[in-house]
């Protein structure tokens, strides 16, 4: 047997054939693009809160702050256990008193989309997406462009590190003015609800029967008349 097989390899590399090499693998995709992909999923359940007073003296404190602000102004209620992380950004700096912006982070997306789809009705705070840098940066640069946008009538928003900007469509209004144009007032106006369209028939029948009537009787008299002279 090993005969045989040492003698299937000798003919092989006579005949200028390869041994047979293992199954390539699929390429990876670049680490940085892997590492874009893992922060977004890593941020994607956060929000950062900013204006809110600092002055909870705990973490449980700083949750019952958040809980009833979100309450009051969005009518949603958030739980306990439906917080993953809640702490302060950066070092407390007693000097200037600036009020630290908030991460808290939810166990699932459902209530963080729900309070980002209403932070508008917030009175007293400012909540945004946990963003990277890069993010932040890309966005910023995209300011510019997005009020240009906004001036020439277009709907334009930021959509993560994206301006997606959506012209509105002519020939929808072109059909929209047709459509208008082609409506008649006189022939809506002068349409009689069935109901009264009903009772003006009545009415002319009635009128033309006694109009029949009464040439029938004045027939009826001249006959008469005529016969007596």
């Amino acid at each position: 047997m090993a005969n045989s097989l040492e003698f299937g390899y000798v003919v092989n590399r006579a005949l200028g054939a390869a041994p047979d090499a293992p199954q390539a693998r699929p390429p990876r995709a670049p680490a940085r693009e892997q590492n874009r992909t893992f922060k977004k999923e890593k941020k994607s359940n956060n929000i950062i809160i900013y204006g809110l007073e600092e002055s909870e003296k705990s973490i449980s404190e700083l949750f019952q702050t958040v809980k009833e602000i979100f309450k009051r102004d969005l009518n949603l209620c958030v739980e306990e256990r439906e917080m993953n992380r809640l702490y302060r950004l950066g070092k407390k700096n007693k000097v200037e008193n600036k009020r630290r912006p908030v991460l808290f982070s939810f166990t699932n997306g459902w209530k963080k989309d729900q309070i980002i789809k209403n932070k508008k009705n917030l009175k007293e705070i400012y909540i945004s997406e946990d963003y990277s840098k890069e993010v932040m940066e890309k966005r910023e640069a995209l300011l510019p462009q997005l009020l240009e946008e906004k001036e020439k009538g277009n709907t334009a928003y930021l959509k993560y590190d994206k301006l997606v900007v959506k012209r509105p469509n002519p020939d929808k209004n072109s059909d929209k003015r047709k459509r208008e144009l082609s409506t008649s007032p006189q022939s809506t106006s002068t349409t009689k609800p069935k109901k009264q369209q009903t009772i003006s028939s009545i009415k002319t029948n009635r009128t033309n029967a006694f109009n029949l009537i009464r040439t029938r009787s004045n027939s009826l008299n001249d006959t008469l008349t005529h016969k007596k002279q």
